[in-house]
């Protein structure tokens, strides 16, 4: 008899623990079943699903078009994969932005149809409603602070969030709001290292830092950016762990010419 060996779940309130304890927390992005299982396999803290697979697996410029059924289909994928991450998904452009009815009802549809564990969003005061309402449902909601991808075309461009005082000064308060209204973590993306380290020591709740420096609560990186699997985006705050570009390059190349010279499949690859 197999005696199953009962995995320890992450979970929100762990995360704060960490926090309380020092101790960093790890989060990644997964998209599909076989990546998430890889991750989790690893001894992740946090998988994000992020609407980043608007780019990474859709090839779209922005993370605008991705719908909230494209978010369901990668978050449920991802959830067959994981027995121990905490799993935590975007809300997609479009699907709560202004109407906090529709927030409500995008959010229980994730967690309804793919069993994640908590949601995304971006955003500080003017989404107060929305993610007051989601958190009436028992829906916890992680924070999204700095640069908001969402609102690209507002920014006009993916440069340092929040260098000028006004808008750092509004990050800080935002963070404070994110917190008592009940966010249970927030993401800060490309602000100064400085201000980051502030917004970490004025909340009790984690700072998953993207391009935010070291003085924050845990980091976050799209896996595919770190894998080296994309190679035309080189920002200052990624560091890629393996070059897989070349790698499957190399791969797919030799398997082109074994096919072409007759040399795949041997005596020893047939029945």
């Amino acid at each position: 008899m197999s005696v199953h060996k009962e995995v320890k779940k992450v979970t929100t309130h762990q995360l704060q623990e960490m926090k309380r304890r020092g101790e960093k927390i790890a989060m990644l992005t997964a998209y599909d079943y076989t990546m998430a299982k890889i991750i989790d396999h690893a001894g992740i803290d946090v998988i994000l699903v992020g609407d980043s697979a608007s780019n990474v697996m859709a090839g779209h410029e922005t993370t605008l078009p991705i719908t909230l059924d494209q978010m369901i289909y990668h978050a449920s994928s991802v959830i067959r994969g994981v027995d121990r991450a905490l799993v935590v998904v975007d809300l997609p452009f479009g699907s709560y932005q202004g109407n906090s009815k529709e927030a409500l009802k995008s959010a229980i549809k994730i967690m309804k149809e793919s069993g994640a564990h908590a949601v995304k969003m971006e955003g500080g005061r003017e989404i107060k409603e929305s993610i007051e309402r989601i958190l009436s449902a028992g829906i916890p909601v992680m924070g999204h602070l700095g640069l908001t991808p969402q609102s690209i075309y507002k920014f006009g461009t993916y440069t340092v969030r929040a260098k000028e005082e006004e808008e750092a000064n509004r990050l800080l308060e935002d963070a404070k709001l994110l917190e008592n209204y009940g966010c249970f973590a927030i993401v800060v993306e490309k602000i100064p290292a400085k201000l980051a380290e502030q917004v970490s020591k004025i909340t009790e709740v984690p700072i998953i830092g993207i391009g935010a420096g070291a003085d924050v609560d845990g980091q976050v990186l799209v896996t595919h950016d770190m894998l080296g699997m994309t190679h035309e985006f080189s920002p200052r705050f990624l560091r890629r762990y393996l070059s897989l570009f070349d790698s499957m390059t190399g791969a797919f190349q030799q398997y082109i010419k074994d096919v072409k010279s007759k040399d795949f499949p041997n005596s020893s690859e047939q029945y």
